[in-house]
């Protein structure tokens, strides 16, 4: 094959011109022209062919002797290009060009189709130069493929310009171009530029000079596109006009609809449609299927999406192993973990492959609810069975490990998780740091920090965070105040988080000053304290039964409309517990427009 990065746009127009033929080969004959017949008649055709079959008929017709005409070679590239197949049509016309074998309109139109859809319009317009310059007119086909091709490449105007110029130029868009518009903009995330589009063609005006009606194909990409982006508002607007239409919905809108509605948490509406859609005889695939269940699932509804899980069955549509593990993840996280299990172990039953993320959820499962031995069981069986972990199947045990206060194995299971080859990511070293900073190992969580530093490691203010955290409640607040002097310097912005946790340090030290100081320049620095970080300074004050502070930062809260939570109503009690003189400023205490129950 010819190697890829050697292909220049300058070539592909040279090689576009030339259409002589002047075979130097002494070409075989074929062995078998009916099986060549068959494969371009029938294979071809109906796209269902193998490469390796498609290569071999290619060297044969290549080197055969008289030659095959253009029109069969057209055939064996389009089907390469019908299976996506792009490279294999890109090389096999350099193979072409090579022993200067024809090549016409048609194959052109396939080469710049293959070149579009690699993400390569410049090669693309390249072939339509040389088309241009043998004599050929492209046509809506040829313009349609560099329009995808521009879409493809997240070129969005281009794309809309490129459609106003064929156009301007005389060229009639088909179905295919204005479906390929529609499609480029909603998959960019343009879809209300899209629906601005498709209203015009709704109204059944001459847009851009062409007149044109949506059908259910446009219709289906404007819902989609919309859902995705969360405007699921306009998609049921979109929806109903289409029925208005009398455009009859099929499985592909509904299940845009039901999943754009599950994820923006309108579960009854999402439930409606799905109903609506078996109502009017519509059978509902795995993908929708899944998509309910996985939102039954979120919203905690396990006993519904189990029985969902039924129905499925029922109606003939086979669970696949996102059906099973999303169902086995819902009830992990209503803490039913047996029920987990108990579907974990029908899925080998049923005959349903299960895979890593099958483990995954249940040894989580097993380890949120304190359960860790089951679900070091479940690794280890993982091992035996060949299952090879993720980096989310020791992120899971180590904090499980972690903890319970296994310092020594999460260490030696960090060492294992390197002998197999897998990567750590963020998540592991922030969970190392994490667990050794709440286990008290602070040298260790320093020397580990200092290590990401000096080898490159892209350190997060939560990284950062988690060990100033685990140096205040060490008793190291001196280390901690350098680690967040450090922070500016490194090009890191301290959060709240990061200075509530400061401001407790200070607060526990008896350093309430330099609490308060802190506190002041936070909010200098445009990071807004929150209740957290009210309540911790409160209470160091409170401690010191300093009221006259107390009372001037519930104001401060009051006045920034900041909700106080049961912790501040405590604070509040605590103090006025202390002393009858403290009672004077009871009448001090602002009135906050909300004040959580103290059930």
């Amino acid at each position: 094959m010819v190697p890829r990065t050697s292909i220049h746009l300058a070539s592909y127009a040279a090689a576009a011109e030339s259409g002589k033929l002047s075979s130097i080969f002494v070409s075989p004959t074929l062995n078998n022209n009916n099986s060549l017949d068959k494969f371009l008649k029938n294979d071809c055709k109906s796209g269902k062919i193998h490469i390796k079959d498609a290569l071999n008929h290619f060297n044969n017709m290549l080197h055969v002797h008289p030659p095959s005409p253009t029109s069969s070679f057209n055939l064996l590239l389009g089907a390469l290009a019908k299976i996506k197949h792009y490279n294999d049509v890109i090389s096999l016309y350099n193979k072409m060009v090579a022993v200067s074998h024809s090549t016409d309109f048609i194959t052109l139109n396939i080469l710049l189709n293959s070149f579009c859809s690699l993400k390569q319009s410049g090669f693309g317009f390249g072939v339509l130069g040389g088309m241009i310059k043998r004599g050929y007119s492209p046509n809506v086909v040829t313009i349609t493929s560099l329009i995808k091709g521009i879409f493809v490449e997240d070129k969005i105007n281009e794309g809309v310009r490129l459609f106003k110029k064929m156009v301007e130029l005389g060229y009639r868009p088909h179905i295919k171009t204005w479906g390929t518009l529609i499609n480029g903009l909603c998959r960019s995330g343009n879809a209300e530029r899209a629906l601005v589009l498709h209203r015009e063609m709704s109204k059944g005006n001459v847009l851009f000079g062409v007149p044109f009606r949506p059908n259910l194909v446009t219709y289906s990409m404007i819902i989609d596109g919309l859902c995705k982006e969360g405007l699921v508002g306009k998609a049921v607007k979109v929806f109903l006009e289409m029925r208005e239409k009398r455009i009859s919905p099929d499985v592909v809108v509904y299940g845009c609809l039901v999943h754009g509605l599950s994820d923006a948490g309108k579960w009854e509406e999402a439930k409606a449609f799905f109903n609506e859609m078996v109502d009017q005889g519509i059978r509902p695939n795995v993908v929708t299927f899944n998509v309910l269940i996985n939102a039954l699932c979120k919203e905690g509804k396990i006993e519904e999406a189990s029985k969902l899980l039924d129905l499925m069955v029922q109606r003939g549509e086979k669970p696949d192993s996102f059906t099973y593990n999303t169902l086995m993840d819902g009830f992990c996280l209503v803490g039913k973990v047996d029920n987990a299990r108990q579907l974990f172990v029908s899925m080998e039953a049923k005959g349903e492959e299960r895979d890593v993320i099958s483990y995954n959820i249940l040894i989580n499962g097993y380890c949120k609810c304190g359960r860790t031995v089951e679900g070091w069981r479940l690794y280890k069986e993982m091992l035996q069975k060949d299952y090879k972990p993720t980096v989310i199947t020791f992120n899971t045990l180590l904090t499980a490990l972690f903890q319970r206060g296994k310092v020594g194995d999460g260490r030696e299971l960090f060492d294992e998780m390197q002998r197999c080859g897998m990567t750590p990511d963020s998540s592991t070293f922030n969970i190392l740091l994490d667990g050794f900073c709440k286990n008290n190992c602070l040298t260790e969580a320093m020397e580990l920090l200092q290590l990401l530093e000096r080898t490159g490691h892209k350190l997060t203010i939560e990284i950062f965070n988690c060990v100033i955290d685990g140096l205040c409640k060490g008793g190291k607040l001196e280390d901690a105040t350098k680690l967040f002097e450090s922070l500016s310097p490194k090009g890191l912005v301290p959060t709240v988080v990061t200075y509530s946790i400061m401001i407790h340090g200070f607060c526990k030290n008896g350093q309430l000053e330099k609490a308060n100081n802190l506190f002041l320049e936070m909010e200098k620095k445009g990071c807004l304290p929150n209740v957290v970080t009210f309540n911790t300074l409160m209470q160091g004050f409170c401690d010191n039964n300093d009221a006259p502070q107390v009372v001037d930062l519930l104001q401060k809260m009051a006045e920034k409309h900041i909700s106080p939570d049961l912790s501040t109503i405590s604070l509040v009690v605590e103090l006025l517990s202390k002393d009858d003189k403290y009672h004077e400023y009871l009448n001090l205490i602002p009135t906050f427009s909300t004040w959580p129950d103290k059930e």
